[in-house]
C-alpha cells in the first residue's frame, strides 16, 4: 500500500508542519527563534508594522529566522482600516516580494475583532492584485464563505479574542465552515494551551496558528514544543475516525462466552 503524505496545501505551496507561529511578545529574536525551531513550524507570521525586517542598522528578524528555510507570512497586525491594510501589504510586496500574506482587519482596540466589511473590501482588492490572501476573520459561516468567494486563499477565524487564551469558544460554528468551505481552515487568535490546538484539528481544522500562547508562556521553547506534538495527534485523531458518543455505558469484553 502506498502511504499519502498528510501535506498541508496553502494556494500553490506544500508544507509539512501544520503549526503556523507569530513572532511577537517573545523577550527578545533569540527566545523566537529557539521557540520556532522547537515548534517544528515552517511558516511564521511576521507583523510589517511591528517588526524590523527592513531597517539593517537594528536588530534583522532575518539574521535569527533564516527566510529560505521558513516562510515568511506578512500581516497586517495593527491596521483598523482597509487603507491601512491595503498600504502595509503593497509596501511588503515592493520591498519583500512577498505575495502569500496574512490580512487582519481589526474594528475595535478593546476586543481586537475584525472589521468585517473591510475585511471583505480589501480581501476582494488584494485577490485582484495577485495576492494569496490568508484572511483573519470572526467565526461567521456566512462571512468565510464571502470571503471564499472574493478569493480568499484561507479562511483564518478566531477561537476567541486574540491574546485572550480562553480556546476555541464557539466550536459549533467552527465545524459549520468546515463543512461549507474546501480552504485551507486554519485557527487563528485566542488558543491557550496544548489541548486547544489538538481540539481545533479534532474539528477538522487544517493547521492552527499560534503567537501569545507560545511567546508569553513561561518557558515558550516547551510550549512550542507542546503545541507541535498537540497539533499533530488532533490531525491523526481526525483522520482515524472518533467513536460515536453513547449516553450509556457499551461494554468493551465480549459479551459471548464469557466465564
Amino acid at each position: 500500500m502506498v502511504r499519502v503524505k498528510d501535506h498541508l496545501k496553502i494556494s500553490n505551496k506544500i508544507f509539512n508542519s501544520r503549526l503556523i507561529v507569530g513572532t511577537g511578545k517573545y523577550k527578545n529574536f533569540t527566545e523566537c527563534a529557539k521557540a520556532i525551531k522547537a515548534s517544528g513550524a515552517q511558516i511564521v507570521t511576521v507583523a510589517v508594522r511591528r517588526v524590523n525586517i527592513f531597517d539593517k542598522k537594528k536588530p534583522l528578524l532575518m539574521d535569527y529566522i533564516d527566510p529560505k528555510k521558513i516562510t515568511y507570512l506578512p500581516n497586517t497586525a495593527g491596521c483598523f482600516t482597509s487603507n491601512e491594510a491595503l498600504r502595509t501589504l503593497r509596501l511588503a510586496r515592493e520591498i519583500g516580494g512577498w505575495r502569500l500574506v496574512k490580512l487582519e482587519v481589526l474594528g475595535d482596540k478593546k476586543t481586537l475583532f475584525p472589521d468585517m466589511i473591510e475585511t471583505l473590501k480589501s480581501t476582494e482588492v488584494l485577490t485582484k492584485e495577485g495576492f494569496k490572501v490568508m484572511v483573519y476573520c470572526s467565526d461567521d459561516p456566512l462571512m468565510a464563505k464571502r470571503l471564499e468567494n472574493v478569493g480568499a486563499a484561507a479562511i483564518m477565524p478566531l477561537a476567541a479574542p486574540i491574546g485572550s487564551g480562553l480556546g476555541i469558544l464557539n466550536q459549533t460554528n467552527i465545524k459549520i465552515i468546515r463543512s461549507k468551505t474546501k480552504l485551507p481552515l486554519i485557527i487563528d487568535a485566542g488558543l491557550g494551551q496544548a489541548s486547544d490546538a489538538s481540539i481545533a484539528m479534532e474539528l477538522g481544522c487544517d493547521g492552527v496558528l499560534i503567537n501569545t500562547a507560545i511567546a508569553k508562556a513561561n518557558n515558550p521553547i516547551k510550549m512550542a514544543e507542546a503545541m507541535k506534538f498537540a497539533v499533530i495527534a488532533g490531525r491523526k485523531s481526525f483522520l482515524s475516525g472518533r467513536i460515536k458518543k453513547y449516553i450509556y455505558g457499551k461494554a468493551s469484553s465480549p459479551k459471548k462466552g464469557v466465564i
